[in-house]
């Protein structure tokens, strides 16, 4: 036979308790979503490009030497092309001023390339570097690497706060709720009740409220997170572009809620065996 709840939260614990708890859940999917978000963009875009190159040449008659040196090493290279004029002025406009045409002459010959491995890089990439600058695209692009790994070191930390900050919430109801029932725990001591059944009814009270709000929470998470991903990656532009959420990572955050209740409860248990032990 199942045993009823002796008490219960106040009318205005449990509605604040159902709040912050669905908002700390809601912040906790969100933020571990844009974590492994941005962690496996980081990922993705590092295997885009790590074994491609730019080659500048900005001493002309060293051009036939770079050439003979992607031949030489043509088993090396997995594709090679030389940007053209038209390319180059669309990438310096910015900087391009009036003549465009005397600009021209101060442009570099570049060629993007390629490689089959990261040694075949290194090996060619030392070949050219007497005659002309080589450019992994890792290299170029480690600032924005570096600032991806940024975010997701914030990102961490403020799951890491809104678990601490879940546990103190919850703490404290448990401790204000024993404080308010002071009267109904005496009489269960009274009558032969053990710490172990006080608590269980703490718990089940905890665990009912979490259940909800969390799921409430997690429910309003995934649809705005889902439209972050899609805005980042219809932008087009750089790390945004590599943004995605893997298997594993929406079965870790189908996981937070659970993990939240679970947490709940345990802080719940905690906190009312030390308040029945100080009474």
């Amino acid at each position: 036979m199942k045993r009823p709840i002796v008490f219960s939260l106040f009318h205005d614990q449990s509605v604040f308790m159902t709040a912050i708890m669905g908002i700390m859940t809601f912040l906790a999917v969100l933020a571990l979503g844009l974590a492994l978000a941005i962690g496996t963009g980081i990922v993705n875009w590092n295997r885009q490009w790590d074994v491609h190159a730019t080659v500048q040449v900005t001493n002309t008659e060293k051009t036939d030497t770079i050439k003979k040196i992607f031949e030489t090493n043509q088993d090396k290279i997995d594709t090679m092309r030389q940007i053209n004029d038209d390319e180059m002025s669309m990438l310096m406009r910015p900087w391009m001023g009036g003549d465009k045409g005397v600009l021209k002459k101060y442009l570099p010959v570049m060629f993007e390339v390629k490689f089959k491995s990261k040694s075949d890089m290194s090996t060619v990439g030392d070949l050219i570097g007497n005659n002309a600058r080589f450019i992994p695209h890792y290299d170029a692009l480690r600032p924005s690497i570096s600032a991806g790994w940024k975010m997701v070191t914030i990102l961490t930390l403020l799951l890491g706060l809104i678990i601490v900050t879940i546990g103190t919430c919850v703490s404290f109801i448990a401790r204000n709720t024993a404080i308010l029932h002071r009267r109904e725990l005496e009489i269960l001591n009274q009558i032969g009740a053990s710490d172990k059944f006080i608590t269980k009814q703490m718990q089940m009270i905890v665990a009912k409220i979490c259940t909800i709000a969390c799921t409430i929470g997690f429910v309003i998470a995934c649809p705005i997170l889902l439209m972050t991903l899609g805005l980042a990656r219809s932008a087009r532009v750089g790390l945004m572009a590599m943004l995605e959420i893997s298997s594993a990572g929406w079965i870790a955050l189908l996981l937070v809620p659970f993990v939240i209740v679970l947490f709940a409860i345990m802080v719940t248990k905690r906190t009312t065996l030390k308040i029945l032990s100080e009474s």
